[in-house]
């Protein structure tokens, strides 16, 4: 699997324009609150949804700045995995927060109601505002969510791949809300729950999905794949790959970040023998058995 070189790469650029769009998002939310059980809980996910861009800014700058020490002999190459952990946790944590919500609104059968706000001497409907921050709240994680994505395949990134996945429950929660809102207006008073719900529903399942790879890399589990918990074609094209060459020998594969760092047990290696992996890098051996 490749590492790419950061440079000429624009998504150190994205995810600090991710991080400006995210906080004016935040803001004009927070404006417009009322009651709305939809709105509180969109403000609320928009906020932890700083976490993923935060962290993959974090890991960036030490992946590009970190050097290897005695204290550290690999450098930071698994700072990307403990990322990919903590933006896996803030992602599940909204889509249980959104269902919680929504469940005990429901329960309690809270009557919320959107009340009117003075602008000007005229007396406006709260509602026609939240609508505005909801679609103003759809725009951003939209465009900026469908470039991360093939950013994330490319580099094989699961830090920036969650944070599309973040962006996408921020679009998501937009769009529900603007249907709370508008059942609010019309007097159904359990569209707002019931849009949050739908909501949390999805949020969670990416959530959970992305929880357990980034738990699975952490403990130096098999390789996953980007979008699921199955094991990805890299490893197993690289599996295959080693157990040709070395016939009766034991593969071990784990992940790194990004890198996936295969070994060859049980076998010598054969003198001056090279081995490429699936994207052409050379190996290197290493006492023990080989080591990519």
């Amino acid at each position: 699997m490749a590492c790419l070189s950061w440079s000429g790469i624009a998504n150190v650029a994205l995810e600090r324009r991710d991080l400006l769009w995210t906080l004016t998002i935040i803001v004009t939310m927070g404006l417009v609150l009322g009651q709305s059980q939809t709105m509180k809980t969109a403000w609320i996910e928009d906020t932890l949804g700083l976490v993923p861009p935060v962290m993959f800014l974090i890991a960036a700058h030490m992946e590009r700045h970190a050097h290897r020490s005695r204290r550290f002999p690999f450098g930071f190459e698994r700072v990307n995995g403990l990322g990919f952990f903590v933006a896996a946790v803030a992602l599940t944590a909204v889509g249980a927060l959104l269902l919680y919500n929504a469940l005990m609104a429901l329960g309690a059968a809270e009557h919320a109601s959107v009340g009117s706000i003075a602008i000007l001497g005229q007396d406006i409907w709260l509602g026609w505002l939240m609508i505005a921050a909801q679609i103003y709240s759809l725009i951003p994680p939209l465009f900026i969510g469908r470039k991360e994505l093939p950013l994330a395949q490319a580099l094989n990134d699961k830090l920036l791949h969650t944070d599309a996945l973040m962006n996408k429950a921020n679009w998501l929660t937009g769009a529900a809300g603007l249907a709370g809102i508008i059942g609010l207006g019309l007097g159904w008073w359990w569209a707002d729950s019931v849009a949050a719900a739908i909501i949390s529903l999805d949020v969670l399942n990416d959530g959970i999905k992305a929880l357990r790879s980034s738990t699975a890399e952490l403990v130096d589990g098999a390789p996953r794949a980007l979008s699921s918990t199955d094991l990805s074609d890299d490893a197993q094209n690289l599996c295959d790959r080693l157990k040709a060459e070395f016939p009766g020998g034991t593969i071990r594969l784990r992940e790194t970040g990004r890198l996936i760092r295969a070994e060859v047990h049980d076998t010598p290696p054969p003198r001056n023998a090279v081995i490429r992996d699936i994207t052409g890098q050379r190996a290197r051996t290493e006492r023990g058995g080989w080591l990519r």
